[in-house]
């Protein structure tokens, strides 16, 4: 059977999948928006990347992880954390820098850890998790533990060398790791075709280093949904590694919470017309038109989602700051 058999072309997932896969893209969606919202108020002071824009790849990809799965991030993460199962209050709690935080209010947007859920960790430089994540691979190999790693990075870490480095120690090894490159064609403000050869893609590294790649349609859930599903599962079955790389747009700035079309590395039209295939609205169309949900569902969802992050940012402002002691926890000597 060849990959894209294996793949199942055009197949759909179950009514009840496709509720949980919007579900979960509207509630990233809603929970970037009230960061956007209240961000002005300066109670939040670690800069934040909105993935506004890229709550397709994290869904579909997560929809087939488990709970003994482990996931690996950059800096922009709330989408990664939230799909895996991440605790929304305590991601708000630590952007806020408070103990109830995921990581106890030390770490803000960046640093976010949920090792129950299975979230090891985010990081800002570039590239730094994905040797990390392959290292977790190996020592899941050696220990001959059921887990999938995937590691999440965006189209400028194909450009560190510890990205190929990474790359190849998990091709020569086969080991159970799905790498899923967001190609949102900006690395800061500078356009990929201005960093890497014309023509070229990141889905075409993945041979070369002993795996299969695929790309795909960052902005439709359910194609990503399909190829997360073989990579997952050939990872879980001793099939070795798999390179997805899915093309997706951020509607924000690089980093913080505002527009940045005024600063002329991308046009208006450009972000407009990225916006027009918003990944949330139009499966949400793509849902109404075939019956999946209704409005009443809808409305109930929108309701429930309000009430829960409601109740997170109110908690997480009510929630007192670490005490100076917690400076000289989790810090190790070399």
């Amino acid at each position: 059977m060849t990959p894209e058999a294996a793949i199942g072309g055009n197949a759909r997932p179950e009514a009840g999948v496709r509720q949980e896969l919007y579900r979960s893209m509207l509630r990233t969606r809603r929970v970037e928006e009230a960061i956007v919202d209240r961000y002005a108020e300066q109670e939040m002071r670690c800069p934040v990347h909105i993935c506004i824009g890229q709550e397709a790849p994290p869904t579909g990809v997560s929809a087939h992880l488990q709970k003994q799965d482990h996931v690996y991030s950059a800096h922009r993460s709330h989408g990664h954390y939230l799909a895996k199962g991440g605790d929304m209050p305590a991601m708000i709690a630590e952007i806020y820098g408070k103990a109830d935080g995921c990581a106890v209010g030390k770490g803000g947007s960046q640093h976010l850890i949920d090792l129950d859920a299975g979230f090891i960790c985010s990081a800002p430089i570039l590239a730094s998790t994905i040797s990390v994540g392959v290292g977790d691979a190996w020592a899941a190999r050696r220990r001959g533990e059921d887990r999938v790693i995937v590691i999440y990075f965006g189209d400028g870490s194909t450009e560190e060398g510890a990205f190929h480095e990474a790359l190849n120690f998990a091709g020569v090894n086969k080991l159970p790791i799905v790498f899923v490159c967001e190609n949102n064609l900006y690395s800061v403000h500078t356009l990929l075709e201005t960093r890497q050869p014309e023509n070229q893609t990141v889905r075409r590294l993945g041979p070369p280093n002993g795996m299969e790649s695929f790309d795909g349609d960052g902005n439709d859930v359910e194609e990503v949904w399909r190829l997360a599903e073989y990579a997952v599962n050939k990872a879980r079955n001793g099939g070795g590694p798999t390179l997805l790389e899915f093309h997706t747009y951020r509607w924000m700035e690089h980093c913080g919470p505002l527009d940045d079309t005024h600063l002329g590395y991308r046009s208006v039209e450009e972000l407009e017309s990225w916006k027009a295939r918003c990944p949330v609205d139009t499966y949400r169309d793509r849902l109404m038109e075939d019956g999946s949900v209704d409005q009443a569902w809808l409305d109930a969802e929108e309701k429930t989602l309000h009430s829960e992050i409601e109740a997170a940012f109110t908690a997480a402002q009510n929630s007192p700051f670490p005490n100076a002691e917690e400076l000289f926890r989790h810090v190790y000597p070399e």
